[in-house]
């Protein structure tokens, strides 16, 4: 089958005015996904709006898939299928199908990839009909009647990975004749554009998620708008959490490290999962601690409602790290709790470091006066202290302990514990 290239010119001096209206309607199309590129629009919504743009174009699409791998601790790939009579269905994570399972084993995807064929078509019905993919009988039943799929490496180093490094798009019509020699030529144009918008998009998001992973979802946000100079941050007023795990120490030496390495991962989820749950943003690992803070803006929250939402975090952690330490084997029966302290006050949200290596944190007297105030839990047994500052955005029954001189802050402190510990 021949593919028209770019420079060729695709309409004839014979074409009829329907072809050329055709073929005009396909260059808007790449000219938009060009224009998508430019922008800031998601991979989802490209390619919806591809696909819906394809179908005005006379394209007829039944459905619609397209796949790429991706950077991500809790997703290998991204799914994105498009129906013409429903919604797209989202993402979805698929990664015992790109690991070498029967499933993916037996698709198109496997041969193309090992293969390196650019383009493979299969029509599902009729006296030319070949489903030698299981899938394809799928979609063969489903009323579909052409098949076809595309393979879009992003450049020669593409395969070096465990995965390709590219899209993978399919298309499915079921028109009684299928796919036309057009439609396919089509088809051949805009996926070339529909790669270029797609990796532009992609890798923004892999910087997205690898930023949010490793620094939090605000900071993450503020490296990637720019603030990457030592200095660069904000005074911000918030609600300042400090936790941190009870006899990690005896943990350390009792368990195997893997069995210690899984423990303080098991407990991680368990506070900062609790923290990330209720809109906060962990900030740092401090070996078996975490500093998260709930911040204090206008057009956000008000101190009392992310104090609330500190409490409420602190409540999710300790019925997690129950069920944790009730489930927890691997602990040897060391059991697993942690001390909290809740504080508010204004701290330096930023770049701190030298030029070549910095971190987004937060410095400042308050930071250092809640690693103090969780460091009396153990004083106390106590498993959540909280500031004056912090408790007088919250009318419940607190427990006053006390003024207390924290060492290195200079004005005594009155520490507060919950009521319902």
């Amino acid at each position: 089958m021949h593919f028209q290239s770019d420079n060729e010119n695709p309409v004839s001096k014979t074409a009829d005015p329907k072809s050329s209206l055709a073929i005009g309607l396909i260059d808007e199309i790449a000219d938009w996904l060009m224009s998508e590129a430019l922008g800031e629009a998601e991979v989802k919504s490209l390619f919806e709006g591809c696909c819906n743009r394809l179908r005005a174009a006379g394209i007829p699409l039944w459905r619609a898939l397209l796949t790429y791998p991706t950077l991500h601790p809790l997703y290998a790939s991204i799914w994105l299928i498009w129906y013409r009579d429903q919604e797209m269905g989202g993402f979805e994570s698929r990664t015992g199908y790109e690991s070498g399972s029967e499933e993916y084993q037996k698709s198109p995807f496997f041969l193309m990839t090992n293969t390196r064929i650019p383009f493979l078509r299969r029509q599902l019905v009729g006296e030319e009909a070949n489903l030698d993919f299981p899938v394809l009988t799928e979609f063969r039943d489903q009323g579909a009647t052409d098949y076809l799929a595309f393979l879009m490496p992003f450049g020669a180093a593409a395969y070096e990975g465990p995965m390709i490094n590219g899209i993978m798009t399919t298309w499915t019509t079921d028109r009684a004749s299928g796919f036309s020699a057009a439609d396919v030529q089509s088809l051949q144009r805009i996926e070339k554009r529909l790669a270029v918008a797609c990796r532009v998009m992609i890798e923004r998001q892999i910087a997205r998620n690898i930023l949010s992973t490793y620094l939090g979802r605000d900071a993450g946000r503020q490296v990637l708008n720019g603030q990457i100079k030592r200095g660069d941050g904000e005074t911000i007023h918030a609600v300042i959490w400090y936790s941190d795990l009870r006899s990690s120490t005896r943990m350390a030496d009792t368990l195997a490290p893997a069995e210690f390495l899984g423990v303080l991962n098991s407990y991680f989820e368990c506070t900062a999962g609790a923290v990330l749950a209720n809109d906060g943003e962990v900030l740092r690992f401090v070996g078996d601690a975490v500093l998260a803070i709930f911040p204090i803006r206008d057009g956000g929250a008000t101190a009392q409602q992310a104090c609330q939402a500190a409490l409420a975090a602190a409540r999710d952690a300790n019925d997690r790290v129950k069920r944790l330490d009730d489930g927890q084997s691997s602990a040897g029966g060391l059991g697993i709790s942690f001390g909290l302290g809740l504080h508010v006050g204004d701290v330096m949200y930023g770049n701190i470091g030298v030029p070549e290596r910095l971190e987004f944190s937060v410095i400042g007297p308050s930071a250092n006066e809640v690693a103090r105030l969780e460091n009396l839990t153990k004083s106390y047994d106590r498993q959540v202290l909280v500031s004056g500052e912090f408790a007088q955005h919250l009318p419940i029954a607190w427990e006053s302990l006390g003024l207390h001189e924290l060492r290195g802050v200079g004005t005594p402190f009155e520490v507060f514990a919950p009521p319902d510990e």
